[in-house]
């Protein structure tokens, strides 16, 4: 009996070679023959600025139109079929009935033009070897790549597959869910579905995607100390890189508290100018994506820690000032803001961000990026909330003219059926016998599929640099992707 049990263990683990074996010789192909067209594609599909613009449907935008016309060209040239439905095209191979889903998206967050050694839409592979640095190479137009040739690369080698695949490649995952969610009303919900939007090694829990937004209104008597022109952030899933103020009939002892701060702070810039009408008073802090704040420094929240200590008049700028500092400060954790700080065993606090200043005439509005975890049921935050705000006008003798408040709902999804099959991937290709399931800030589309987990595109222990303003991915990691993806394929594709 224990010869046979050997023997049966023996057998096991030939068979579990020969899977990798089998796998591995797939993902080696892929690399070897594909790597560089994976980059030129990628040179292709970066050049398309796919940024949504308010007032243009994606469907009729341009960009998204040229895009989608080389997303066609490719697949036809790869020999997988293509259906473009407006907002989703899917690019898929196989006929079966049952599929896997791999989900991804097209569009971009805006760039500024001004904070790249090159243009964020053209790749620059120069400025530091190695890296490919461009607006949408790691989020997410490097995976769309990587998707397409580990594709094409299971095709060359005839491998026959039990599920059909999927490439889902969504067009406003940036900045509009509705028409995916209109879309899913009548998809067939997937065998499995895997986002490569995320992180590695298997992205189990996703924190929900939340915002507070006052809307401060005040005109200014300009007779005592105050600030204006107050401005700071590009778009709401940023950590800002640039904020500014001026600063208007600053007293010596004003001077004096404001330089203190200044010397106080670590990790930023601060340029102080003086101009015509006072003294402009500029940070300049690390971009990063707003799910984690911990990679980046706030200008915004930076900016409000200069004036601690200095009173100004309650116009609308000096009210976002005093609301930054009473309520968030330099913390990105909420604790300052009432009751509303959490954090879940597994998926970590709830973080809380000031992201972009917004001005309209004498209103401003603060966007406050918070990613919230399992642990706190929604009514209750929302009380919370709204406590805190009452409580702050009441100290400030300030009225808000209006807050939008939005509460995002969290996924931990523990219990998927492949993702265990995904981590042994990651761990035969990395080496990284350690690695597990991990929960991120993020909120990818995984949230809409029954069964959705993320493998990739980004690797534990590094900035995720989509969002920033030097989004790269290098040369190394989209050979790395191109090998586990292919396994990914071929995994699920028979399970």
């Amino acid at each position: 009996m224990k010869q046979f049990v050997l023997a049966s263990l023996a057998l096991l683990a030939v068979n579990v070679q020969a899977n990798n074996s089998f796998n591995d010789t797939t993902a080696e192909y892929a690399v070897k023959t594909y790597q560089d067209a994976q980059i030129h594609t990628l040179t292709n599909l970066v050049s398309y600025p796919t940024v949504n613009k308010e007032g243009i449907a994606t469907p009729t935008n341009p960009d998204f139109i040229g895009f989608k016309a080389l997303l066609k060209m490719k697949a036809a040239e790869l020999g997988l079929d293509y259906q473009d439905l407006g907002y989703t095209v899917l690019i898929g191979m196989g006929k079966q009935s049952d599929k896997v889903t791999v989900v991804t998206h097209g569009d971009v967050q805006p760039a500024d033009a001004s904070k790249w050694q090159q243009s964020p839409f053209e790749i620059d592979s120069t400025s530091e070897p190695g890296k490919l640095i461009a607006r949408g190479t790691e989020d997410d137009k490097g995976a769309i790549v990587t998707a397409l040739y580990a594709m094409k690369a299971i095709k060359d080698q005839g491998i026959e597959l039990n599920n059909r695949i999927e490439l889902m490649i969504y067009l406003a995952e940036e900045s509009d869910w509705g028409p995916l969610e209109e879309f899913m009303k009548s998809y067939q919900q997937p065998k499995y579905a895997v986002t490569i939007d995320a992180s590695y090694p298997v992205v189990v829990a996703e924190k929900g995607w939340s915002l507070i937004a006052p809307t401060f209104y005040a005109t200014s008597a300009q007779t005592s100390v105050y600030v204006s022109d107050l401005k700071g952030g590009a778009f709401v899933s940023q950590i800002p890189e640039d904020a500014s103020v001026i600063l208007h009939n600053a007293t010596d002892a004003d001077i004096k508290t404001l330089n203190a701060n200044i010397a106080a702070l670590k990790h930023v810039k601060v340029a102080v100018t003086e101009v015509s009408q006072g003294i402009e008073v500029s940070v300049k802090g690390t971009s990063a994506h707003s799910s984690e704040p911990e990679a980046g420094y706030n200008a915004i929240a930076h900016l409000a820690e200069v004036f601690k200590g200095i009173e100004l008049e309650n116009n609308s700028d000096g009210q976002a000032i005093e609301f930054i500092n009473q309520l968030i400060g330099l913390d990105l954790y909420g604790k300052k803001f009432g009751a509303i700080a959490y954090e879940h065993d597994f998926m970590g606090p709830m973080t809380v961000s000031p992201t972009v200043l917004k001005r309209d005439g004498n209103e401003i509005t603060l966007s406050v990026n918070m990613r919230r975890p399992m642990g706190k049921d929604e009514n209750t935050l929302k009380q919370q909330i709204d406590t805190a705000l009452t409580q702050w006008q009441t100290t400030n003798q300030v009225t808000l003219k209006d807050t939008q408040i939005v509460i995002g709902t969290p996924m931990l999804l523990d219990n998927a059926p492949h993702a265990q099959a995904l981590l042994d991937i990651f761990k035969y290709y990395t080496g990284d016998e350690q690695a597990s399931f991990v929960s991120i800030g993020g909120g990818t589309n995984a949230k809409l599929f029954d069964n959705a987990v993320s493998f990739g595109p980004s690797m534990p222990g590094k900035k995720y640099t989509g969002h920033s303003e030097h989004e790269f991915i290098t040369v190394e990691q989209l050979k790395l992707n191109l090998k586990m993806y292919t396994a990914m394929m071929i995994k699920l594709g028979n399970m």
